[in-house]
């Protein structure tokens, strides 16, 4: 029987729910990441640097700090709070010096406008699953749970693998949102408390995934197909134009997806512009996309739907 979540105290009293993690964000009512109404929790730090990322806040393991220019005033007190002298102003707008800024977060705090804003949380599993469990009865009613997704969960091994196996002593349903880029010993022990895997599939041709990705999808492909023999899986497509949204890529795909890793379902993500803003919040350079139309989109989901003999 899951035990009863109705108090922080309880929480903290079980095992392994002190451990702690970076988090920027937790999404109730999330109907998009496996089944039913669902959480998703979304963790920081991923081995990747996607040039499309739609969660570039996600990147790095700590917090960080977004700057809406639009919102600031040049009041000034950004500057005189910040310790590490990394706020400083120009005749237009207030600065951030990233190589020395530590996400300490009090320029933040008095910043009367909200042109700034601190991205990360340091938390326990106890005070996640407290927010997570407080839908409970939707995961009943719909069969939902709790999804990981980031960032690359993985990426805080630890952390991850705590959250899932205290949502699983819960009763929930759980999916893991990933990369594939992590080592299989650590993926196979995460998995133990995995329900569903929600499986990330770039490029195929490794110099292409290695150039926007920054690493070899070697590593991805092989975890990939050891996936597919022990959970039930479903491969997301992440559609960037000009890098992988050809009828070529796509079928390619496919017909990876078909003969290595079986009747597993594609999920073609159309490209969303999210990220675009988020870069220049960060400022970090990104190179604007069109979003596919959905004729585009239903050409390749058709293709896909054919591959498979759908």
């Amino acid at each position: 029987m899951p035990v009863d979540m109705s108090s922080q105290d309880a929480l903290e009293s079980h095992p392994g729910l002190k451990e702690r993690g970076w988090i920027f964000n937790i999404q109730r009512y999330s109907i998009h990441d496996g089944p039913g109404i669902r959480t998703t929790v979304f963790l920081k730090s991923c081995p990747l640097r996607c040039f499309w990322c739609q969660n570039p806040e996600s990147q790095t393991l700590t917090a960080v700090v977004f700057l809406d220019r639009s919102k600031c005033t040049l009041c000034g007190r950004c500057v005189a709070v910040c310790p590490t002298g990394a706020a400083t102003l120009n005749e237009r707008s207030s600065q951030i010096d990233r190589s020395i800024c530590d996400g300490c977060g009090q320029c933040v705090k008095v910043c009367p406008n909200e042109a700034r804003r601190l991205v990360g949380k340091y938390l326990s599993v106890a005070e996640i699953m407290h927010e997570v469990m407080k839908d409970r009865k939707f995961y009943e009613n719909s069969g939902g749970g709790m999804t990981l997704s980031g960032g690359e969960p993985t990426a805080q091994p630890k952390f991850c693998y705590a959250l899932l196996r205290e949502a699983k002593r819960q009763g929930l349903h759980t999916a893991l949102d990933t990369c594939g880029c992590v080592r299989w010993a650590t993926l196979e022990k995460i998995l133990s408390y995995v329900d569903l895997v929600l499986f990330d599939i770039k490029h195929l041709v490794a110099a292409k995934h290695r150039e926007a990705t920054g690493r070899s999808n070697a590593l991805i492909l092989e975890n990939a197909k050891k996936v597919a023999r022990l959970k039930a899986m479903r491969i997301r497509v992440p559609l960037i134009p000009g890098f992988n949204d050809s009828v070529e890529d796509i079928g390619a795909t496919a017909r990876f997806v078909r003969s290595e890793l079986g009747p597993v379902e594609i999920d073609l993500l159309p490209y969303n512009k999210m990220g675009e803003v988020k870069f220049e919040r960060l400022d970090r350079p990104c190179v604007p996309n069109q979003a596919q139309g959905p004729d585009q989109v239903q050409a390749l989901r058709d293709l896909v739907a054919a591959e498979f003999g759908m």
